[in-house]
């Protein structure tokens, strides 16, 4: 095998971003602790990038992406994640790959009471150590792929994710005008392909969101009718906090969602 992308973190993301790549005809080489997690036809290759760096010799990807995940929520291993442990893979090629995405997180983006509706041009404002090493880890990235692309996501729902649909069950909605941001894992992943693909030069950074930022207590409600759970609090704009985010520098370059809001993405909740 003489892999054309290289995928330093295959979780749930990763891989989903990793077999959207094989089924365009890549052959991919997965990065993660535990190789056999890695599903085919990915080839898996076992590495703690927490501790060494990887064995990459000879392996020369056209593409490179980076979707690391941290745990515990703590400076401390998000250091030792997403900047130790991404600078120790990059660092480990040989040659600079022509197209390389970050995955970041719109938790880098500041919140405010009633928030404009922020993009791109909007400074990061992290609130937290782990914040502060996402911003890190995207100096360090860009010092090392000056031409590569960060991609801040907003919230990821679908798949395997239930804690929203449990908090709904449990009546444990207790902020129900905060803003909310979100994005649909297949959206997500679609939209690591195409900055990876596209015909034009993609840009040094993007918000990746769905098309509707949205209340807390608007979302609950709306799963709560489909769950028969319990209403939550009603939300109120008057009281609304947090950020709102804007896809439009994303969506410019061809990429639309599949579910443009919570409505269409949680549309089968419910459902028998």
């Amino acid at each position: 095998m003489n892999p054309d992308v290289l995928l330093v973190g295959a979780g749930d993301l990763g891989a989903a971003v990793g077999l959207r790549l094989a089924s365009l005809g890549h052959d991919v080489l997965a990065l993660r602790r535990n190789a056999s997690l890695v599903p085919a036809p990915l080839t898996g290759k076992s590495v703690d990038l927490t501790q060494v760096a990887p064995d990459l010799a000879g392996v020369r990807p056209r593409f490179v992406v980076v979707a690391l995940t941290a745990r515990p929520r703590t400076e401390e291993a998000y250091r030792a994640t997403y900047v130790d442990g991404m600078a120790r893979a990059l660092d480990a090629l040989e040659v600079a790959p022509e197209r390389a995405v970050l995955v970041s997180s719109t938790a880098l983006m500041p919140s405010s009471e009633q928030p404009p509706l922020d993009d791109e041009s909007t400074s990061a404002a992290p609130s937290d150590g782990p914040g502060r090493m996402l911003l890190a880890a995207e100096a360090a990235f860009h010092e090392r792929i000056p031409h590569g692309t960060v991609l801040r996501l907003s919230g990821l729902y679908g798949g395997s994710s239930t804690r929203l649909l449990d908090q709904v069950r449990d009546a444990k909605i207790t902020d129900p005008h905060r803003w909310t941001n979100r994005i649909h894992r297949e959206d997500a992943a679609a939209a690591v392909v195409h900055l990876l693909t596209m015909s034009s030069e993609p840009e040094a950074l993007y918000l990746g969101t769905d098309d509707a930022p949205a209340q807390l207590g608007d979302v609950a409600a709306y799963l709560a009718e489909r769950l028969g759970a319990p209403a939550p609090p009603p939300a109120d704009p008057e009281q609304g906090h947090g950020k709102r985010l804007s896809n439009t520098r994303l969506r410019a370059t061809g990429w639309e969602p599949t579910y443009a809001d919570y409505r269409e993405g949680y549309v089968s909740v419910g459902q028998a």
